[in-house]
């Protein structure tokens, strides 16, 4: 129960500690959110109006008056309420990342999946073929494809397979036409938006985790335990999924669950390049126009999301390896 304080109270002082960093960075980029109000309400009310009486109607809306330290208290109280504040563009930030999150959640968790599910199939192969051609050729593969950036697939897969031959759409989550729920036409328009995007994840990123499942795999099989269990008669596929597979994979356990908020990180420039509202699409659009109460909230919800990853791995290693189990012996950062 000790260990499981202390890990829980090292994650909110780590989520307290990321907020009020960016909080701090955030106010010392040049321009702000009062500059683009007044260009968006130069732009409605035109030379009529008054540089007064434009002041008076950013003050009532926006508390650019106020001093940094007062703004800090005033928006962790908000923020301890569940308030992330007002966007500048598109209303209250707490309802806005509400309705981007799953359409993140469903990106991320999907690529993640097939990347790791890919990566260690074919990592055992590879090992168990060690020197073969199939294993040099996947190993090879994997270090070009590991080695390349996921957005210069994602532009390749756009500028081919979307704006050159129409096969995909170039943004978007689901067709416009279609009223959101669970019935074939809808999900299978969401699934299409979403292909290229996963496709970019997936395809740079299972070469990683082959190489790790092969180099996991190649250690177990050396172990002495193996040949003991062939003596004993096992078969070659128990002793392929009970002992080989089980063991390779524990360690990337800890790396898989880390692994769910880097990749929750990498969405802010993939949601871009395809235009897919989720909360890396909000991100990229706040910084260009300044809005820091979205700002803060996205950095807020990645952070949660690569604290709540290394929290689970942590207190569930133990459970899943019961060698680990010793305190803080088991401890992944």
């Amino acid at each position: 129960m000790n260990y499981v304080f202390k890990r829980l109270a090292q994650a909110v002082f780590t989520l307290y500690a990321v907020v009020t960093l960016s909080f701090g960075l955030i106010q010392m980029l040049p321009g702000g959110p009062a500059d683009y109000l007044r260009a968006q309400m130069r732009q409605q009310g035109g030379t009529r109006m008054s540089a007064e009486e434009l002041n008076r109607r950013i003050e009532a809306q926006y508390d650019v008056n106020e001093p940094i330290h007062q703004q800090y208290i005033d928006y962790m109280a908000s923020v301890l309420q569940g308030d992330l504040g007002e966007s500048v563009r598109h209303g209250d930030v707490a309802d806005v990342l509400a309705q981007a999150i799953p359409w993140t959640v469903f990106l991320l968790a999907t690529s993640l999946f097939l990347m790791f599910t890919i990566g260690v199939v074919l990592g055992a192969f590879m090992a168990y073929r060690e020197g073969s051609r199939f294993d040099l050729g996947s190993t090879g593969l994997s270090l070009v494809l590991n080695s390349t950036p996921y957005y210069v697939v994602a532009l390749l897969l756009l500028t081919f397979l979307a704006y050159r031959t129409g096969l995909f759409p170039t943004g978007g989550h689901h067709a416009s036409k279609l009223e959101p729920g669970l019935y074939p036409g809808f999900v299978l328009s969401v699934l299409h938006h979403a292909a290229l995007p996963i496709a970019s994840l997936v395809v740079t990123g299972f070469g990683g985790w082959a190489l790790n499942m092969r180099g996991n795999s190649i250690r177990v099989l050396g172990e002495d335990y193996l040949r003991v269990a062939r003596l004993r008669g096992l078969s070659e596929s128990r002793i392929a999924i009970r002992y080989v597979g089980r063991n390779a994979i524990l360690p990337m356990y800890t790396n898989l669950m880390i692994a769910i908020g880097g990749v929750f990180g990498g969405a802010i420039i993939l949601e871009q390049i395809f235009r897919y509202p989720g909360v890396g699409w909000y991100l990229i659009n706040a910084i260009g126009q300044r809005d820091y109460p979205m700002m803060m909230g996205t950095f807020i919800i990645i952070t949660v999301a690569v604290l709540l990853g290394v929290v689970i791995a942590d207190l569930t290693y133990g459970w899943i390896d019961p060698r680990a189990k010793g305190g803080a012996s088991r401890e992944s950062y």
